[in-house]
């Protein structure tokens, strides 16, 4: 199927015929003062998920939860949901860093 340009105004007013050519595996860019400024395209199918490594990674987490409880003791919620907060901090701290020294 051939890629179709069309113009913002005029894929307003056709959205949902061009939502169609998607689905049907077609694409179709859309521009701005004929500039490509977005693409519709399909959604690819999801990748197959691998159970059997899944599987062995939670076996996996689950010996180190292990292991971390024989050592230190039960966990609780509330020292989960700070270490969760502690991080978001951290990074947000070093993203912070960063766009200032792209400045």
């Amino acid at each position: 199927m051939e890629t179709q340009t069309i113009g913002l105004f005029e894929a307003k007013t056709h959205l949902s015929e061009l939502v169609a050519r998607a689905e049907r595996g077609g694409e179709v860019i859309i521009t701005r003062h004929n500039k490509p400024v977005a693409r519709i395209v399909p959604i690819s199918a999801p990748q197959a998920v691998d159970v059997r490594a899944r599987l062995q990674a939670v076996a996996a987490m689950q010996k180190i939860a292990a292991k971390a409880r024989d050592k230190y003791g039960p966990i609780s919620v509330d020292d989960l949901v700070g270490w969760v907060r502690k991080g978001r901090e951290e990074r947000t701290e070093r993203y912070a860093k960063a766009v200032k020294r792209r400045k």
